[in-house]
């Protein structure tokens, strides 16, 4: 099958749909455009592929001409901001979604500028969100960049319709509806999607209600409340529809739509993707983002791991739904036969590699639990940790003729794995697919702050890398653990900050990457970054909210390079520490010496 038509040439004549999309055109089902394209495709709807298209005037949209149905505008596989700016606000230098990692290829706020320039084109046009940007941001959201709470995108990029979630299902239902002739404003019923009506008018589904977007914008205790209730609702089997009021307007969030069955979702991976980028880009170099993924396979989808600094429980939800083992043999042996593979599947994962079923029997009946986690701050009584399919599905994907290894790249949740009473997968994981060393999230170390990012007890951590390195020992194996460590999160004092450090060098941890926590739309560590609350308690939360503070917590993570040195004495005098300067054993860094 050939790639979809990037051009009115190419398509023919009239399509269905135009998607409008912030990232370079990849066809590979690691791509949310890749993905509902082909979905639509294989439900007899043409759509035509503008990919980055010029946004300082409207020409570039008239590219295909009016679609008959719809435009369909997403800003790409991450959020126009987040793809622009890093944690320290400042522009990157590379983009991994565009060709040869140029930057500036997409607008800041993509779907808003994209939308205008669409109403510029062709007036009212029907125009339907989604994508990650459309779905993090569908309610009134704290704006890291703007550092204020904005309306949600619905409102500010006058579409139409939003999508939220995992759209396949949502676009299918829309596409069929718009197909019959439904005005698209009148679709005020499809599960997963957000509409702007007039306050008063019925709302199809049960609901609950929010509140004035005024009201929003200045008290921050509300803010959080409202974030709380928005997330208590995020479950396809109780969850209601949820409303926001801007003056005149009401914004209504129905439901989410239910997670695909697992066969739908094996369908959605057996579309016929050509599994690269578009041939356009090979003189600038390819896309960067499809090496990560062009040999690895999604085997499963949503989580329930919890971390509140994770946008998955907003978007995704916290529903697991997984792949059958015979749709992940078969997309294997498809990658054998790909140019360049050379016998290594680099990935079989997916949010959180060693998820396959819904945590518990409870779950699939009632839903998840609105005040409960369900791994922390200890595994529910209720939790099935089973690791027997993911070992059959990875023993058979081994067996796959061309096949050389199989390796786990994506999260594994190590507290899930020692729920497990049987240690099978542990042993296999140590033994088959670690190339060297293996990639986790401890996050930190304080009990208080691993209690504000949703994460166990370091214990919890320790107790794994004690088994894990039994096991390399065992085996006799040489690997590493790489732990990702997170400066600044919500609750994290200077004196926090220390007690990390002070870990890292009782275990010898030198990490050469530190993420500073990152205030991204959806996450209930950007509610407590904004408010200074806790958003399911209502509490208050400790902040390090200036840069001179985040320098120091960061540098304290880093303690061992000179250049950090400085910023490392500064922070420990500051919170009494001084008996960690010096020469001796226990001590973090030297007197500073000025050169």
């Amino acid at each position: 099958m050939p790639f979809l038509p990037v051009t009115k040439e190419e398509a023919g004549g009239e399509v269905d749909f135009v998607y409008v999309c912030g990232d370079a055109y990849v066809d590979h089902p690691s791509f949310g455009a890749a993905i509902i394209s082909r979905v639509l495709e294989a439900d007899g709807f043409s759509v035509g592929m503008l990919c980055q298209p010029k946004f300082d005037d409207c020409e570039d949209f008239k590219r295909f001409g009016k679609p008959r149905l719809a435009f369909l505008v997403s800003a790409g596989n991450i959020d126009s901001m987040v793809a622009h700016y890093t944690a320290a606000k400042k522009k990157r230098n590379f983009d991994y979604y565009s060709p040869g990692g140029k930057t500036g290829l997409r607008p800041d706020r993509a779907l808003i500028t994209y939308c205008g320039r669409i109403r510029q084109a062709y007036g009212d046009v029907p125009i339907i969100l989604g994508g990650l940007e459309a779905s993090l941001r569908r309610f009134a959201h704290y704006d890291y960049w703007d550092n204020k709470v904005r309306r949600s995108v619905l409102i500010d990029s006058g579409a139409d319709i939003l999508t939220y979630g995992m759209g396949e299902n949502i676009l299918r239902r829309l596409a069929h509806l718009l197909d019959r002739g439904v005005p698209i404003r009148k679709i005020h019923d499809v599960r997963g999607t957000a509409y702007v009506t007039k306050p008063g008018d019925t709302i199809r589904f049960d609901h609950t209600e929010g509140y004035e977007y005024d009201k929003l914008k200045s008290d921050k205790a509300l803010y959080a409340k409202a974030y709380g209730e928005q997330y208590a609702e995020c479950d396809h089997i109780n969850g209601r529809a949820v409303t926001e009021y801007y003056g005149d307007r009401m914004l209504v969030v129905n439901p989410p739509m239910p997670p695909l069955t697992r066969e739908e979702l094996d369908r959605v991976y057996a579309l016929p993707y050509m599994r690269t980028y578009h041939p356009a880009y090979e003189k600038q170099g390819g896309v960067p983002a499809i090496d990560e993924v062009k040999f690895s396979i999604t085997h499963v989808r949503g989580c329930f791991g919890g971390c509140n600094f994770c946008a998955l429980a907003f978007h995704q939800g916290r529903s697991v739904v997984s792949r059958s083992i015979d749709s992940v043999v078969k997309e294997a042996e498809l990658l054998t036969k790909l140019p360049g593979f050379k016998g290594y599947i680099h990935d079989i994962g997916g949010p959180t590699a060693n998820f396959r079923y819904p945590s518990c029997e409870k779950q699939l009946k009632d839903g998840v639990c609105k005040n409960r986690k369900c791994l922390c701050p200890t595994p529910c009584k209720n939790l099935i940790a089973d690791h027997t399919e993911y070992i059959e599905l990875l023993q058979r994907v081994e067996a796959v003729p061309g096949i050389k290894r199989v390796f786990i790249r994506s999260g594994i949740r190590f507290d899930y794995l020692l729920a497990d009473k049987s240690d099978d997968f542990f042993k296999k994981l140590v033994l088959d697919h670690i190339s060297g060393q293996l990639k986790v999230a401890p996050e930190h170390c304080s009990s208080n702050v691993l209690r504000y990012m949703g994460k166990p007890d370091i214990t919890v951590y320790d107790k794994f890398c004690e088994k894990y390195f039994g096991y390399c020992k065992s085996l006799g194996l040489q690997q590493y653990v790489v732990p990702y460590l997170m400066s600044s999160h919500p609750g994290s004092t200077l004196s926090d900050a220390v007690e990390l450090a002070l870990y890292m060098k009782k275990h010898r941890v030198t990490p050469e990457q530190v993420q500073d926590f990152y205030p991204t739309p959806g996450t209930a560590s950007t509610v407590m970054y904004y408010t200074g609350i806790d958003p399911f308690t209502g509490k208050k939360v400790y902040v390090a909210d200036t840069p001179e503070e985040k320098q120091m917590q960061r540098a304290l993570l880093q303690f061992n390079r000179r250049e950090n040195h400085k910023k490392v004495i500064e922070a420990l005098k500051k919170c009494g520490r001084t008996d960690l300067i010096g020469f001796g054993a226990d001590c973090l860094v030297p007197p500073y010496i000025k050169k």
